[in-house]
């Protein structure tokens, strides 16, 4: 694999340093985690980003809609709808017993 030297604060290296230290994995495994965790977070960010703009274009945000709509149509695409049952007791999560 390759590898580089980066340059960290002493706090961040403490930090980094505690959380090896806790978790017994190498200050190297935490970094790339954390990498890919903020690459995520930036990624949702943008989507949230284009997604608000595309909402203010009306004509835009219709034709999403509408196609949203003409996806949901295949839900069940070929499927026979299953029935549900009228009525299902319900549980208590806890005792395993019937309520009311």
């Amino acid at each position: 694999m390759e590898s580089a030297t980066v340059r960290i604060s002493g706090p961040s290296r403490k930090t980094l340093r505690d959380l090896s230290d806790k978790t017994g994995e190498p200050m190297q495994a935490i970094l790339d985690k954390a990498i890919e965790l903020y690459r995520r977070q930036r990624f949702l960010e943008e989507v949230n980003t284009a997604y608000a703009a595309v909402r203010q274009d009306e004509k835009a945000w219709s034709a999403i809609e509408k196609e949203r709509g003409e996806w949901d149509a295949t839900l069940l695409d070929g499927l026979q709808e299953v029935e549900k049952p009228s009525k299902v007791a319900k549980v208590s999560r806890k005792k395993g017993v019937p309520r009311g």
